[in-house]
């Protein structure tokens, strides 16, 4: 199974929007739910985190490569496929 990162921070909304498209997503596909898990990750934890990413979040992390906000359902099937 391969981890999905998501950096997030408490009370950020698209955070919760993107978070909720990858669970929609693995709810009605049984191969992203069978090859994907999500981890979030708080970027309000670490200093490099803020900086790296605390005006682009929420962003997706696999492999090396990210997908920013804004993206739509489709644009993150065709990222996780």
């Amino acid at each position: 199974m391969q981890q999905i990162r998501l950096y997030t921070t408490l009370g950020c909304h698209l955070c919760e929007q993107a978070q909720n498209m990858f669970l929609y997503l693995a709810d009605k596909d049984v191969e992203i739910n069978k090859n994907y898990s999500l981890e979030l990750v708080e970027i309000s934890d670490s200093n490099q985190l803020i900086e790296d990413y605390g005006v682009r979040i929420p962003v997706l992390k696999k492999n090396g490569q990210e997908l920013a906000w804004p993206f739509s359902l489709e644009e993150l099937i065709n990222w996780l496929k």
